[in-house]
């Protein structure tokens, strides 16, 4: 692990799922929060901006708006920046948007001692095998449809390496575990976690932890095609081993 990762499972009512984040960051802490702009990206950034000073009332949250469909230029783009909070949005457009940097991207977080937060979308791409949504395998429902982030079949695709595990999101209040169980079932990630809203799993030094109000599950592959999930509450941790 080259850079603290912090995994935001959703939900806006817990200013303290950002806290661990922000005692991470130094400098001025200026907080870059990249968003994928679909037509409100400024109203977007506000309401981060909200929540992270809520949380941190000395950090300077500072709006970084990829148009849908463009590209993200990191190099550029964190010139000043302390700290990196990618947002929520529809989650496809954000893989898409990192596609092109995701082999640096990492590498220079950590040359510049860069934390990264994931919010929701951010929380999926950070891993190495990105869950992006879909809601039917092989045209079987394992979610609700609206959940699907306009997708049909589940989808896995290249993210950013941050975290050795794949990531859902919204577990509980939106029923992704089970996306979550049939991408490690069908081995298309070597394992996986699911974060509920408003709870934040911190992965550092080869651990992760759990903190704020809900569970993490972690989806772990199990002979003949099964899995094995458990359920991790605030104070508890695992290894990524």
């Amino acid at each position: 692990m080259g850079t603290p990762v912090f995994l935001i499972g959703g939900g806006w009512d817990r200013a303290e799922v950002y806290e661990p984040f922000l005692r991470r960051v130094r400098g001025a802490r200026r907080i870059g929060c990249l968003i994928v702009d679909e037509g409100d990206g400024q109203a977007q950034f506000e309401r981060y901006a909200q929540a992270l000073r809520k949380a941190g009332p000395a950090c300077a949250p500072v709006p970084l708006l990829v148009p849908l469909g463009g590209r993200f230029v990191p190099e550029t783009a964190l010139d000043g920046i302390d700290g990196l909070l990618v947002c929520g949005g529809l989650t496809p457009a954000y893989q898409e948007a990192l596609a092109e940097c995701a082999e640096r991207l990492p590498d220079l977080l950590a040359e510049r001692g860069l934390p990264y937060a994931g919010f929701s979308a951010g929380a999926a791409v950070a891993a190495r095998r990105a869950v992006v949504g879909g809601w039917l395998v092989d045209g079987v429902p394992v979610c609700p449809e609206e959940t699907g982030e306009d997708l049909a079949e589940v989808a896995v695709r290249a993210g950013l390496g941050l975290v050795p595990f794949a990531v859902d999101v919204h577990a509980a209040q939106w029923g992704t575990l089970a996306r979550l169980v049939s991408a490690v079932g069908r081995r298309q990630a070597p394992y996986g976690v699911a974060v509920d809203e408003n709870t934040l799993l911190t992965v550092d030094d080869d651990e992760a932890r759990v903190s704020g109000a809900g569970r993490v599950h972690v989806v772990r592959p199990a002979p003949a095609g099964t899995v094995v999930v458990q359920a991790y509450t605030a104070g508890e941790g695992f290894g990524l081993r």
